[in-house]
């Protein structure tokens, strides 16, 4: 999808602007990320949180991600953090913030941001993360609310104990559980995942 966005964005100047953007379509989505005769899912979906997200840029912070960024004040956390900020538009207002997480990740990286409160850092407790947790014998089985702050709490006290930065352990984390979604503990014995509950698509 990142390629195709560039690709569209050739073609286009300034097309994911937040000028540009707050009158998305569907159609606009279906055809800048088409690969080949594959259409991408839910363009209505994406165009509205597009929508979203461009207006809300727009309304509080002069159409500017930068203006966000400097907004925060090198804050992570808290009121006035960036992962507050982020969760005013619905694109980043999942309970976990994995995608305002994300978005903070590349912009420390790239050198935008630089958080003073690297305490706030947390590991996304998503249903990959989550299953490594429950099949490692770090967290008990229990209702998803329950797995998913012992999971938060289990891998960032393992950060801290490996000397890692969450983000960085995160990575890892999240790609060994996608490309090995069987994994099993070792240490803590053969451990299986509870019972699906039929109700819930979170495990």
């Amino acid at each position: 999808m990142w390629m195709l966005g560039l690709d569209a964005a050739a073609g286009e100047e300034g097309l994911f602007t937040a000028r540009r953007l707050q009158y998305v379509s569907a159609g606009d989505v279906a055809e800048w990320f088409r690969a080949g005769s594959e259409p991408i899912g839910d363009p209505e979906r994406r165009a509205a949180l597009w929508r979203d997200l461009a207006r809300g840029l727009l309304a509080s912070y002069g159409g500017s991600a930068i203006e966000v960024l400097a907004r925060s004040e090198g804050r992570l956390g808290g009121e006035t953090g960036l992962l507050k900020r982020l969760g005013e538009f619905s694109a980043y207002s999942d309970p976990l913030a994995k995608k305002a997480f994300l978005f903070a990740k590349i912009a420390e990286r790239r050198g935008w941001f630089e958080p003073s409160d690297p305490e706030a850092w947390e590991v996304s407790a998503d249903n990959v993360l989550m299953r490594l947790a429950l099949r490692s014998g770090l967290v008990p089985e229990g209702p998803l609310a329950e797995v998913r702050a012992s999971t938060r709490a289990a891998f960032k006290e393992l950060a801290s104990a490996a000397g890692m930065d969450p983000p960085v352990l995160d990575d890892m984390l999240w790609e060994l559980g996608r490309n090995d979604p069987d994994i099993l503990g070792t240490d803590a014995g053969e451990l299986r995942e509870p019972p699906r509950d039929p109700a819930s698509a979170w495990y």
